[in-house]
């Protein structure tokens, strides 16, 4: 029953990282699971079939892909294998033990057909050596990266916990302060990242991992890239990176100056989500929740979830505003306002920027009012110029009947 378990756990996160199923079908499916093992055993493979979230095939594909990562698994130098932990879009994680440091380790293993895949490897190898160039609490430690047996792997720091992800699943809505505290832990690790010249672009729950003792950890840097690098941003114009649901608009029209003020936007859409128990923008269709990304008003979050302090809600509306020169300029710019809104204190870096926002919208407005003053001007000028002109026509009118009438006696 414990593989069973295991097997099952990975199946369903893997088919719903590669979007065969959603969450929602998924946390049908293991309801039903629960019941109809009371009568008969049933593995959630071949559940989902039945219930048709996936097909026979893309099942099957997804049983090699975890059998083949389970070999390559063992068959790494200097790790024991101790069980599986989890599935991503890409790859399966196993927790094991690095044998010559007697600690516990994450190793997360691309399948074969990615393998076969060079760009594929390519994005294995740079988020390892991404996530090699940092070293902050806040952020999962990267320990190692290679290749054996033809399967290419990633050894990291275990993290004994949950993923945001998971608390958000579950329907939880967050406490303001509790809220704070999580994105507060995340925007250091951002600030570090930043500072070491790299932005991470797919900061989402998922990614967001919580330890036993509280300690946030941001993980996954599959999508990270140095600001310096012109080559690869150039080479991804045009292309939007990310996960559509925290996505900043900027990476969605594939921008090629793409810096830390998009992992801002991922971080409000994160802050979002947890203090109102939704997305901020939501459609069936990925393509339709990012142009709402682009064109869709915010729905402020305290208008959703009333027991909001008005100070949470100015920043997360900061964090979140479409053009990014209308965002926090930086992190530590942002850390200061969300500190100050956990003390009690007004965030106010966030007024500032509404107070420009404002102006603007006041000189907006004022320029309006003097067209409508002008057109109004007009069209009553018009409308003057219309009734002198009617006024004449009728008096011609009459003029041309008394001649006629005159005319008329006089015979």
């Amino acid at each position: 029953m414990k593989n069973e378990t295991s097997y099952d756990t990975v199946f369903g996160k893997m088919a719903v990282d590669q979007g065969l199923c959603t969450d929602a079908e998924l946390r049908r499916s293991l309801e039903e699971l629960q019941s109809r093992r009371k009568v008969n055993p049933i593995i959630l493979k071949n559940l989902m079939i039945d219930l048709g979230y996936v097909t026979a095939t893309q099942a099957e594909r997804l049983k090699k892909s975890i059998k083949e990562s389970k070999v390559a698994a063992h068959q790494i130098p200097g790790y024991k294998i101790l069980g599986k932990l989890g599935a991503g879009a890409m790859a399966i994680v196993y927790k094991g033990r690095q044998l010559s440091l007697n600690r516990t380790v994450a190793i997360k293993v691309l399948p074969k057909r990615f393998s076969e895949n060079p760009e594929y490897v390519e994005r294995f190898y740079k988020e390892g050596q991404a996530a090699g160039k940092l070293n902050h609490n806040n952020i999962v430690q990267a320990f190692d990266v290679g290749e054996a047996g033809g399967y290419h792997y990633f050894v990291m720091e275990y993290v004994e916990g949950r993923t945001l992800h998971e608390d958000l699943a579950a329907g939880n809505v967050f406490a303001e302060d509790k809220a704070l505290d999580i994105i507060i832990q995340v925007a250091h690790a951002l600030a570090h990242a930043h500072a070491h010249g790299l932005i991470h672009r797919d900061v989402k729950p998922k990614n967001i991992m919580i330890n036993t003792a509280g300690v946030v950890k941001l993980a996954d840097m599959g999508l990270a890239r140095e600001v310096t690098d012109i080559k690869a941003a150039q080479t991804e114009k045009g292309k939007a990176y990310g996960t559509p649901y925290y996505i900043a608009p900027e990476q969605i029209r594939g921008e090629v100056d793409i810096d830390g003020r998009a992992d801002i936007y991922g971080l409000g859409t994160t802050f979002y989500h947890m203090v109102t128990g939704r997305v901020p923008f939501m459609a069936e269709d990925p393509m339709d929740v990012m142009r709402k990304h682009l064109k869709e008003q915010l729905v402020p979050p305290d208008h959703i979830n009333t027991a909001l302090s008005a100070g949470v809600s100015e920043v997360i509306e900061v964090m979140m505003a479409k053009r990014k020169e209308s965002r926090y300029d930086n992190v530590e710019e942002l850390m200061t306002d969300l500190e100050a809104v956990r003390d009690g204190q007004p965030p106010l870096r966030a007024h500032k920027r509404f107070d420009v926002s404002m102006l603007g919208q006041l000189e907006s407005g004022e320029a309006v009012e003097e067209e409508e003053k002008v057109y109004k001007e007009d069209t009553i000028a018009h409308y003057r110029i219309a009734i002198l002109v009617l006024s004449a026509a009728v008096a011609l009118f009459f003029l041309v009947i008394v001649f006629l009438l005159i005319s008329w006696l006089e015979l």
